[in-house]
C-alpha cells in the first residue's frame, strides 16, 4: 500500500497561483494512476484532475481544465498539481489520491486505493 502526504496549501488571492505536491512512500508511485480530489465545506468529494503512471495522459474536471496540470516525476516519487487563475470557488482540501492500475480520464472517489490527508486552499475574493 502507499502512503500519500500532500502539501501547498494556504489562503491566495483571486487570480493566483498555487503548485500542490504530493510526496508518496510504500510502493512505488510508478504503479498507481494517480489523481487529485477537493471536497469543499457541506459538498462531496470531487475529481479535479488524474494522470496515468507513466505520465502520458491526463484529465481534468471541466472547472479546473484550462487553469490546472497534473504532473509527476515517478524518480521522485511526487505528484504535483500547478493551479493558476484561482476563484474563490476553487476554496476546498485537497487530496491527493492513488488508484492501483492503469486508468483513463475521471473516477468516483469510492474507487480510490489510497488518500491524503488532505491540504486546505483558501482562495479570497
Amino acid at each position: 500500500q502507499v502512503q500519500l502526504v500532500e502539501s501547498g496549501g494556504g489562503l491566495v488571492q483571486a487570480g493566483g497561483s498555487l503548485r500542490l505536491s504530493c510526496a508518496a512512500s510504500g510502493r512505488p508511485l510508478s504503479t498507481y494512476t494517480m489523481g487529485w480530489f477537493r471536497q469543499a465545506p457541506g459538498k462531496e468529494r470531487e475529481f479535479v484532475a488524474a494522470i496515468m503512471r507513466s505520465g502520458g495522459i491526463t484529465s481534468y474536471a471541466d472547472s479546473v481544465k484550462g487553469r490546472a496540470t497534473i504532473s509527476r516525476d515517478n524518480a521522485k516519487n511526487t505528484v504535483y498539481l500547478q493551479m493558476n487563475s484561482l476563484e474563490p470557488e476553487d476554496t476546498a482540501v485537497y487530496y491527493c489520491t492513488a488508484r492501483d492500475g492503469v486508468y483513463v480520464g475521471s473516477w468516483r472517489a469510492s474507487a480510490s486505493d489510497a488518500w491524503g490527508q488532505g491540504t486546505q486552499v483558501t482562495v479570497s475574493s
